[in-house]
């Protein structure tokens, strides 16, 4: 189940956070909300894929890469194969242990964990450039 974590700043923007560990996710979380992110976490790939499925819309998906039950490459997969044009940030805790290219999956960028605030300011202003990377 999606956990929404919302703070008292205005929001314009929406991110959804998949990443089985829960430090990563409260770390994530905290830098998406400090830059006005609606923000919603989810644990796996599958969660993320399930939750897109049933209407919810959101503006980035910060995806982890190694989890259970579905991991980020296969869940990027499904979801550009369901038409979702979301931009699709991959944040790995090792590039050079990556078997598949993320890109030729479908995601817009891949950065190396931990999230920075430079991540996290480059994605929103790419987001309110409308995608102009």
């Amino acid at each position: 189940m999606a956990k929404k974590i919302v703070s008292s700043k205005k929001k314009n923007l929406s991110a959804l956070v998949v990443d089985d560990d829960t430090v990563s996710r409260m770390v994530h979380v905290g830098y998406c909300t400090r830059y006005n992110f609606e923000t919603n976490a989810v644990e796996n790939g599958r969660e993320a894929v399930d939750l897109v499925r049933s209407g919810r819309q959101f503006d980035v998906i910060f995806m982890d890469y190694s989890m259970p039950v579905m991991n980020g490459i296969q869940a990027t997969r499904e979801l550009r194969a369901m038409g979702v044009k979301t931009m699709i940030v991959g944040i790995f805790c090792d590039l050079n242990f990556l078997r598949e290219d993320p890109f030729q999956a479908g995601m817009d960028r891949v950065y190396e964990k931990p999230m920075t605030d430079e991540i996290v300011i480059s994605v929103r202003q790419a987001l309110l450039n409308n995608y102009n990377m």
